[in-house]
């Protein structure tokens, strides 16, 4: 899937149940005025393979509805221009405002738009769908379990089929899902419109609840670029915007009943947020580990007691076998939590990448050379580890595409691990074809790219969302140069060839340094509160991860027509690692390189890749370079900028 929207107007909204806070902002007379022609550009930039529309009309009076279809098409001009009908707000107080809206006050639009990269399924889709009973979808997301999905069937139409016949239990089958997605659906039989974003934000989708200023109810994947534009004129103040269009929708299920009340017959609607029904994905929300901080004997057992391979044997599958040591060596002894944590991971890669009928069929036949699946790579950790069980799942005959990013050329620290990264790669899997696409950008030279990743990131607004929000935009593009393999990074006269990768579904390692204590501030928690602060800090960034990352980096990557999978944020894979005592995730006594991610360290030696398995973190913008190169841009050195402290800086437009 790609992209969804809807705009609502004509109805009145009571958003007290939801306690949300609708002071309306501090603006100037202009408004933020887009119609559903500028969501549908927003939508058409992602490169889908159909776009289409929905428009609803819903009469207070008879209760009837009435659906107007646009198929492989939008309608850019709509009858409503409602932009201050009335609401009510969270206090309690109903704002009656002058409504200049062309339909009946007694009558409500909902416009449905859904843009469709299909990556499931035999037959072509187009969405919004609409199914016997007047019900309508719009979907993006992927379903990898929890719900069966035949190989040849599109799993946005098998949703639709079981939301037809809930019976009013949407939320029974939402919660039965187990992958990224984000919805928005018409509930014909209730009257009720659903919408809601998997637990952990893993799809995009932002929301504008209704203002005095634009009290329409809007739903987006991503913000077009007009609202970005008019947005960006405002001046910071406090380190926040005055005007604030958009937000990440928090993660979870909600709906909103439509009913006429008596004594004016406008369309009034409720907004509610629902519970999760699904006991599993409610303790990985709470994320409270059982095992914290451990006794003095269970820490010395931990680093020191291991089992012998042959009793391994029969908890791991039969490939995986103890594996040479640096010295050359077999390892005496594996890791039973780290072939525990391999499982799951080699089944979260393998559910992202099994390709489905649709890559034999029709329009997208492939070409035995094409690489299907692309791995976000900077030749660290993480991205070794899921190029590593890539190549386990994917049949031998398909090459990878491996996608680097540099703004220092050949010297920035991510394109010398990624060099470093392939030649392992290779000894670990020689006869599989690996494609090191190296995208050489440079930043000054990026001013309309610039301007359109700004419009990606929003809401987030920050030096430091930018940088990663262009670095994760380039490599997603895939336009870069591939080498031979004997190519050296020092060689100023090596042939290279000209590349840009097809692959419509990138792997990225979101979720990881979360998880297993990755970043520098774990490792500061740990020594000001030891185990306990440590647990704490890492809570708060899986609970936060959809807000400050996974919208906006699946804004960024789905903008070149690439579905971005997060192999680390699989479901069973965060049990597994929760499950775990935290110990024996991390061990923040030992330098960085060593304790920091020690599961996921102790994995790579499994699976062979020992030098990955010792390579400190780098974040994306650090091993780029681009945050170097944003720094003396913005701030005019990277002293200034690092007192300025500028990844956190909000942008101040001019």
């Amino acid at each position: 899937m790609c992209g969804i929207a809807l705009i609502i107007c004509g109805i009145r909204f009571d958003l007290s149940p939801l306690l949300l806070d609708t002071t309306p902002p501090v603006t100037n007379s202009d408004q933020l005025e887009f119609s559903i022609g500028d969501l549908g550009a927003a939508l058409r930039r992602r490169g889908p393979d159909s776009l289409g529309s929905k428009k609803l009309l819903l009469h207070s009076s008879d209760s009837d509805c009435e659906v107007v279809s646009s198929i492989g098409g939008l309608e850019e001009e709509s009858n409503c221009e409602c932009k201050s009908n009335c609401f009510s707000a969270a206090n309690g107080r109903t704002l009656h405002l002058q409504c200049t809206c062309t339909i009946p006050s007694s009558s409500g639009e909902l416009h449905f738009l859904g843009a469709t990269l299909q990556l499931r399924g035999v037959n072509p889709l187009v969405q919004p769908l609409i199914d016997s009973s007047k019900n309508i979808l719009v979907y993006n997301g992927e379903i990898f379990g929890g719900i069966d999905i035949a190989s040849d069937e599109n799993d946005g139409e098998v949703l639709m089929r079981l939301l037809g016949g809930c019976k009013g239990s949407v939320p029974n089958v939402l919660s039965r899902i187990k992958g990224p997605w984000a919805i928005i659906y018409w509930q014909e039989s209730s009257r009720r419109l659903w919408f809601g974003r998997d637990a952990f934000g893993r799809r995009s989708l932002l929301v504008h609840w209704p203002t005095r200023e634009d009290s329409r109810l809007l739903l987006s994947s991503v913000s077009p670029v007009a609202s970005n534009e008019r947005a960006s004129d405002f001046e910071a103040e406090n380190g926040t915007t005055k005007l604030s269009f958009w937000e990440e929708l928090p993660c979870g299920i909600y709906s909103v009943s439509i009913n006429a009340p008596d004594h004016d017959a406008v369309l009034v609607g409720k907004v509610k947020k629902h519970e999760w029904t699904n006991v599993m994905l409610e303790e990985l929300i709470k994320w409270e580990r059982t095992s914290v901080e451990p006794k003095p004997e269970e820490f010395h057992f931990s680093r020191c007691e291991t089992l012998r391979g042959q009793h391994d044997m029969n908890l791991v599958t039969s490939d995986i076998v103890p594996l040479p040591s640096k010295s050359g060596n077999v390892q005496p002894s594996i890791s039973v939590p780290a072939q525990t944590v391999l499982i799951a991971l080699r089944e979260s890669v393998l559910r992202r990448s099994s390709l489905h009928t649709i890559f034999q069929a029709g329009t997208h036949d492939m070409e035995k050379d094409l690489s299907p699946v692309a791995v976000l790579f900077s030749g660290g950790l993480d991205s070794m580890l899921i190029a590593a069980l890539l190549h386990e799942c994917l049949d031998p005959s398909y090459e990878i595409d491996l996608l680097n990013v540099s703004f220092d050329g050949q010297f920035a620290p991510d394109r010398i691990s990624a060099k470093a990264g392939v030649s392992e790669l290779r000894r670990i899997a020689p006869l599989r074809k690996w494609k090191l696409v190296e995208i050489d950008a440079d930043l000054s030279s990026l001013t309309f790219e610039t301007k359109r990743v700004l419009s990606l990131i929003n809401p987030a607004n920050t030096y430091m969302d930018l940088n990663i929000g262009i670095a994760l935009w380039l490599a997603a593009g895939g336009d870069g140069w591939v080498y031979g393999e004997n190519s050296k990074y020092s060689d100023e006269n090596r042939q290279g060839v000209k590349y840009k990768s097809r692959a419509r579904i990138v792997l990225v390692g979101s979720g990881a340094d979360e998880q297993c204590a990755g970043y520098g501030r774990h490792r500061t928690k740990y020594r000001s509160g030891s185990w306990l602060r440590l647990h704490e800090e890492m809570k708060l960034d899986m609970q936060r991860i959809w807000k400050r990352n996974l919208g906006r980096d699946d804004r960024c990557i789905a903008d070149s027509g690439k579905e971005a999978r997060f192999p680390f944020l699989d479901e069973d894979v965060i049990r597994i690692l929760l499950g775990l005592p935290l110990w024996e995730v991390t061990n923040l006594d030992q330098p960085s390189g060593i304790g920091d991610k020690k599961i996921l360290r102790e994995v790579a030696e499994l699976l062979g890749l020992h030098e990955a398995a010792t390579l400190p973190k780098r974040a994306i913008q650090f091993g780029t370079r681009i945050a170097r190169e944003s720094n003396r841009k913005n701030f005019g050195s990277n002293r200034a900028a690092n007192q300025a402290s500028a990844g956190s800086v909000v942008i101040h437009k001019r």
